[in-house]
């Protein structure tokens, strides 16, 4: 069985609270393959409206591109599940949001959707902080779908906190 992905990334989760709190910044994620999990672990927090913006699930193409920006140039071009895109979504959330610091995920989970290029556990992972640029990181991760996402959110988490 595997672990519930907010109980799990709960230490996570204060970790990157303090350090935002401490600074007076807010965090908006957006997320593709977890879809919502890291805005649910950090929700599940009491006080989290204190550093926690908003975040939002873009799982179509069509939704990255309405509610993030991502030119669907980029997405035809690289895939959803590419650098470009995962960057183009947290610049797309910063840009939307009051938020000082961004979370983007994309991917595939499984167990189907994967290629020999792109196989399942491919995630990009993309974070950025308001005015410095936005990094990216490709994770190849195993397991069924639920530790894929459960990964996804926790690196997340850290790749967040290692920004501040």
């Amino acid at each position: 069985m595997n672990p519930n992905p907010i109980d799990a990334a709960e230490p996570a989760v204060r970790a990157l609270a303090a350090a935002l709190a401490a600074r007076g910044l807010t965090l908006a994620t957006a997320e593709s393959c977890t879809g919502g999990l890291i805005a649910a672990a950090c929700t599940a927090i009491a006080g989290s409206s204190d550093w926690f913006e908003r975040g939002v699930v873009t799982y179509s193409n069509e939704a990255k591109t309405e509610l993030l920006g991502v030119p669907a140039a980029t997405i035809a071009r690289f895939g959803a599940v590419s650098a470009e895109v995962a960057q183009a979504m947290a610049e797309g959330v910063l840009a939307r949001t009051p938020a000082a610091l961004a979370l983007a995920v994309t991917g595939i989970a499984g167990p189907g959707g994967g290629s020999p290029a792109k196989p399942v556990g491919t995630v990009w992972l993309a974070w950025g902080v308001r005015g410095g640029v936005c990094d990216t990181r490709l994770l190849q991760l195993g397991g069924d779908r639920a530790a894929i996402r459960l990964q996804t959110v926790l690196l997340a988490l850290e790749a967040g906190l290692a920004a501040l």
